[in-house]
């Protein structure tokens, strides 16, 4: 259970956060969520998929790790083999929250740092600091705002974004059976992609709406993306011929 403390350079002067990979850390996924302002990046190595989200209203990106949903194909001996972190990893045991202030009599909720202090990664005597000796953000907590501030931004980005693509018919089933070696098989269900052939035949005043949106860039890279499927099935069948 998350337990979520505004993060201040006094309660939390000597917060240290473990910044390695695997299991312990709760990174044993299968998917982790994924931004549209992360996507060039994210396609650079993993498949970016949509799921209906848990209101059933919208949708949500997810960058695929595995193909069970504790399965992270990117795990290598306590480090990320990836050349870009997805930012929800990256984030670590922080999140923006916002905070109500008033100002001239007017109301406004300011983003402000949250960290859950029941996070695996918090208290680690070996991990990072947080702050400075004189209460100043360490290099790892500038880090960690400029993630917070890609994943703030990429959520405001991505329900118009979505909703569009959904509007124009470009969200589709993916629905594969896979064969790892001559014994193991698999299948990718649950999730949608954006439809190649949808996505061509669009209309042009469609196109050059979603243009002028900056939305086209993001259904072209995550229809580029599907393209590390088959990586990722590379990287399961390595793992399986290293298991014997």
């Amino acid at each position: 259970m998350a337990r979520y403390e505004l993060l201040n350079n006094e309660v939390h002067k000597n917060l240290r956060v473990a910044v390695g990979y695997g299991p312990q850390f709760g990174d044993a996924v299968g998917a982790v969520p994924a931004f549209p302002t992360e996507f060039a990046e994210l396609v650079r190595d993993y498949p970016i998929l949509l799921k209906r989200n848990a209101e059933g209203s919208g949708w949500d990106a997810f960058a695929l790790l595995g193909f069970d949903k504790d399965e992270n194909l990117f795990l290598q001996d306590g480090r990320w083999d990836a050349g870009y972190l997805p930012g929800y990893v990256a984030k670590g045991p922080f999140l923006i929250g916002f905070q109500a202030q008033v100002d001239q009599g007017v109301e406004t909720f300011e983003p402000v740092i949250h960290v859950d202090m029941d996070h695996p990664r918090v208290g680690a005597h070996d991990g990072v600091p947080v702050f400075l000796p004189q209460g100043g953000h360490g290099p790892y907590l500038e880090y960690v705002i400029r993630v917070l501030r890609g994943i703030h931004d990429g959520v405001q980005a991505a329900r118009p974004m979505y909703a569009e693509f959904e509007r124009l018919g470009l969200i589709q089933p993916v629905e594969l059976d896979l064969q790892f070696n001559a014994t193991t098989t698999g299948r990718l269900r649950g999730f949608h992609a954006i439809d190649r052939e949808r996505l061509a035949g669009l209309a042009d005043a469609d196109v050059v709406s979603l243009h002028r949106s900056g939305w086209l860039e993001g259904a072209y890279l995550m229809l580029a993306s599907l393209y590390n499927v088959n990586r990722l099935v590379a990287r399961k069948r390595a793992r399986l011929a290293a298991q014997g």
